[in-house]
């Protein structure tokens, strides 16, 4: 056999450097087709409800859900939306205006949802009324800090609303993360440090039952503490309270009152005061505008279960994320309503047809009214009524939620009455006063 030709090592090196320079082409080619881990990472679904695991730090296992809509914007707010007792993020999800609302305007809303028996959230503890403690706003800081990293968010347009155990969180939360959050709006609350316990309970009957109160000061005192070393910026409040409320008195909305206007600095005396629905007493603590430091409205004969549409859309003004300097309400003749009363001797039979007029349909409404002084209803139709006199709401039924734009829909009560037996003299859709006809 013919021997084995010897290759010098100086031919080897030659080859090697020629196999090199074809391949570097082609790995460099394959590096540009696979994404980046970092990309990979923060790929995130948008216009859906999507759960969110391993967002950080949650000692109280939290669920995380996250709204982002198709067309989120650069460098966007987030809105943490918490949900009530007994609720959970999707419920806070399909019960509430916020997901439509970031549709509108492009920010990502924040879902925290409870898992504890009773799904409410954790603001007795000590360690939950104070920074970085543990419990529940430790989780809800890692859902913030995981939202504004993911969508490169604004940090200085966080927000937080609730209702009822989320109206105490976002209390609680602004009291803990005065840094994180700038604004607040609670539905139902209680003051930061009203539920406190040191036995375990979760429950507090004396503040739910609106027997704790304190000085301003030492409201603002027990925020303070939360976060001692905070000497920035304290963001602002609005604060929601039905005068029926049988669940957490409504004496627990004045002491918030108390305690936001302190933390804020500004008097108690309000510097605006007017009443922007019927039954609804609106004060403004600080200055007069939608961006007063504490805005509070009081709703005359409400329950607990006060939360309705057109609600959210006063809290993104509260918060500056409406585009404009007002409230957004329905345009002026957005509805008409014709009322025609029968009246007995024992009391009136109303039915009330109302049209909307506006040129978007309403996926929900409430028709607000103020019933002559000494009537009561004592049976409706085609909506649940309530309270039974005074200012009075009649919410849809199932079967006629939609109004589309120039669709009526009609209504009925009947009421006793101690003399007067006229129908209402003006009515409110979803918030906007409506044109009466006879």
């Amino acid at each position: 056999m013919p021997p084995t030709p010897h290759r010098s090592r100086t031919g080897t090196r030659e080859a090697l450097v020629a196999l090199l320079g074809a391949l570097l082409p082609l790995l460099a080619a394959l590096a540009l087709a696979v994404p980046p881990a970092t990309a990979r990472e923060r790929t995130v679904p948008t216009a859906t409800l999507t759960e969110v695991t391993g967002f950080g730090t949650n000692p109280s296992d939290l669920r995380m859900y996250v709204y982002a809509p198709g067309n989120v914007t650069a460098h966007p707010a987030v809105v943490v939306a918490v949900h009530w007792c007994g609720g959970s993020a999707s419920a806070m999800y399909s019960g509430t205006e916020w997901a439509s609302l970031a549709d509108r305007y492009g920010f990502v809303v924040v879902y925290p949802s409870a898992t504890r028996a009773g799904k409410c959230f954790g603001v007795s503890s000590p360690q939950a009324l104070r920074r970085d403690g543990g419990s529940d706003p430790v989780g809800i800081r890692s859902m913030v800090d995981w939202a504004t990293r993911t969508y490169a968010a604004d940090t200085g347009r966080v927000f937080v609303t609730g209702i009822s155990s989320g109206a105490m969180m976002t209390n609680v939360l602004l009291g803990d993360y005065p840094d994180v959050f700038a604004a607040g709006a609670a539905f139902s609350g209680v003051p930061f440090g009203c539920f406190a316990t040191t036995d375990g309970s979760e429950w507090n009957s004396s503040c739910s039952g609106g027997t704790v109160s304190h000085t301003p000061q030492e409201w603002g005192d027990l925020v303070r503490a939360a976060h001692p070393g905070h000497t920035g910026p304290r963001p602002r409040m609005q604060l929601w309270h039905g005068t029926a409320d049988d669940t957490l008195r409504y004496p627990d909305f004045g002491e918030e009152i108390k305690q936001w206007t302190n933390v804020l600095g500004v008097s108690q005396t309000p510097a605006a005061t007017d009443t922007p629905v019927s039954g609804w007493t609106r004060t403004r603590y600080g200055a007069t505008g939608d961006r007063a430091p504490v805005e509070a409205i009081s709703l005359q004969g409400v329950g607990h279960n006060l939360y309705g549409p057109g609600m959210a859309s006063r809290a993104l003004a509260f918060f500056g994320l409406d585009g404009g300097g007002t409230t957004p309400q329905p345009p002026a003749g957005a509805c008409e309503v014709t009322a025609e009363v029968s009246a007995w001797s024992t009391g009136p039979t109303a039915s009330v047809t109302v049209t909307h007029t506006d040129t978007t349909a309403l996926n929900g409404w409430k028709l607000g009214c103020t019933l002559p002084a000494g009537q009561t209803i004592t049976n409706g139709w085609n909506a649940t009524f309530g309270p039974n006199s005074g200012a009075v709401t009649a919410t849809h039924a199932s079967c006629n939620a939609t109004l589309a734009p120039g669709a009526s829909v009609t209504i009925g009560y009947q009421a006793t009455h101690t003399g007067d037996s006229a129908a209402p003299a003006a009515y409110s859709l979803n918030g906007g006063a409506c044109t009466v006809g006879r």
